[in-house]
């Protein structure tokens, strides 16, 4: 039995999307990707309907059972920040309202999942993302790899898959996160 998460690179010229079936033994499949783009001279307003209208359409149409989303982060640009905040709270409240759970994950938290090294380039996540899913090549624009990285860390970091019956122990990539995840907090603690 496999478990359904759609991935969102949020942003408002380019919002990434992309849905992925995950195993029980972690393989990964690939559903569904595409770029959301409203254009940059509309009125805020109307490009946050576009990209709510067609998440709204996705979750409606693939039915995924969790939706995973690039954490916002403090960046010199304000207006780029203010941007992905408002995408994803779009995205966050068309699963809300679909009840569905959603995760935030870090760029560096996507990577270290995706790639095991959590300060890999885009196009090492890209490389890996390709990989994963078996396709020929990695999806384009950087948004949508992204937003396929994001739903298979969700999936492999979040338990999803391991409340599958029969689900396998951590992949090396989560190990390796896992371990610098213990690293990191016992330094904070002194211990």
């Amino acid at each position: 039995m496999s478990v359904r998460v759609l991935g969102i690179d949020p942003g408002l010229t380019r919002c990434g999307v992309g849905v992925v079936d995950v195993e029980p033994s972690r393989t990964a499949k690939l559903v569904h990707v595409s770029v959301i783009r409203s254009p940059i001279d509309m009125p805020l307003e109307q490009r946050l309907l576009i990209i709510g209208d067609q998440i709204a359409v996705l979750l409606d149409e693939f039915k995924p059972q969790a939706v995973a989303l690039e954490r916002v982060f403090a960046q010199n640009n304000v207006r780029t920040v203010m941007g992905t905040a408002q995408a994803s709270g779009v995205a966050m409240y068309a699963a809300a309202a679909r009840g569905l759970p959603v995760g935030l994950h870090t760029p560096s938290e996507v990577k270290a999942a995706v790639t095991g090294y959590g300060s890999a380039d885009k196009k090492q996540v890209a490389t890996m993302v390709a990989r994963v899913l078996g396709l020929d090549a990695p999806p384009t624009p950087a948004d949508a790899s992204d937003a396929l990285a994001l739903a298979l860390c969700h999936a492999w970091r979040s338990g999803i898959s391991s409340a599958v019956p029969g689900a396998s122990t951590l992949t090396p990539a989560q190990e390796a996160w896992r371990a610098a995840e213990k690293s990191a907090v016992a330094r904070r603690l002194g211990t």
